[in-house]
């Protein structure tokens, strides 16, 4: 197994692209050295990206924040301008493992992981999150939820690889937040999960929203008819029950031994709807 620590995202890219077998980024490591010393995967070549300078801070722009691809939850947490602007990200974010894994995690490595109950994702779609990709044709940027196209698999093409987060501006009278359920209190996987971003008018309306729910398909799936549900409204009871009733329309669950596919569908209307009150309050609603 070869090991290399490019000082480029370029370099990276290229290494990867050339490479002969099994080729795996080291962001933070917490799911690809777990998977490395079960014997699960043998990878022929491992890139480290810690030591890309445009891998490992955050940054306040114009038009909003880049998250490296290899900056942790934890230094997601310290982000004090960060946690105002997007706290339902941040949050997500923070529950991806313990303490000592918050050190390592990123959310980066969490979507391209791609598990259909990874936490961060819903909430970073809902923000509108775009993916910086850097491969051997050049960079492009895309939606985050064209990352994930199945369990395990991505959209990236060989040689790519995700450079950054870039979260926008939030707009004025603008919230957003992240709900799961889990069976633990901590340290367990989302059965269900849901994220909610959304804008309120002058008089307390919403005039913008975008709901998506975690855990309940091979992918986190953005829910356009739960966000029609809401807007032109302040949560009544009735836009509510709409918007959970779409959210049920939208579950293509599984059956396991962490939930059933009925108990899935009628949990994600639930989280959505807390979700969004949450929301509500911290874009100024009442």
């Amino acid at each position: 197994m070869k090991y290399e620590a490019p000082a480029t995202t370029k370099e990276a890219a290229s290494l990867l692209a050339k490479a002969k077998g099994r080729a795996y980024v080291l962001a933070g490591g917490t799911d690809l050295l777990v998977r490395l010393r079960s014997g699960a995967i043998e990878p022929d070549l491992i890139v480290d990206i810690k030591r890309i300078d445009a891998t490992s801070s955050i940054k306040k722009m114009a038009n909003g924040f880049r998250i490296g691809a290899a900056v942790s939850g934890a230094a997601m947490g310290k982000s004090s301008a960060l946690k105002k602007a997007w706290p339902g990200v941040v949050e997500a974010a923070q529950l991806i493992g313990s303490d000592q894994i918050q050190g390592r995690c990123t959310i980066v490595g969490n979507l391209c992981n791609a598990s259909p109950a990874a936490d961060s994702v819903p909430a970073l779609i809902a923000a509108g999150a775009k993916a910086n990709v850097v491969g051997p044709k050049g960079r492009r940027t895309v939606a985050v939820e064209k990352i994930a196209v199945g369990p395990g698999k991505t959209s990236l093409a060989k040689g790519e690889i995700v450079e950054s987060i870039t979260l926008p501006k939030r707009p004025p009278k603008t919230g957003d937040a992240y709900l799961r359920f889990i069976p633990r209190s901590e340290m367990d996987i989302a059965v269900v999960s849901a994220g909610v971003c959304l804008t309120v008018s002058a008089k307390g309306k919403i005039s913008k929203a975008r709901v998506v729910l975690g855990a309940v398909a091979p992918t986190a799936v953005l829910v356009p008819e739960a966000a029609e549900a809401i807007i032109g409204s302040r949560l009544e009871d009735d836009a509510l029950a709409e918007m959970a009733a779409a959210c049920a329309r939208a579950c293509r669950p599984i059956d396991d031994m962490r939930g059933t596919i009925e108990f899935r569908t009628d949990v994600a209307g639930v989280l959505a709807r807390r979700a969004a009150g949450i929301a509500y309050q911290r874009a100024g609603g009442k």
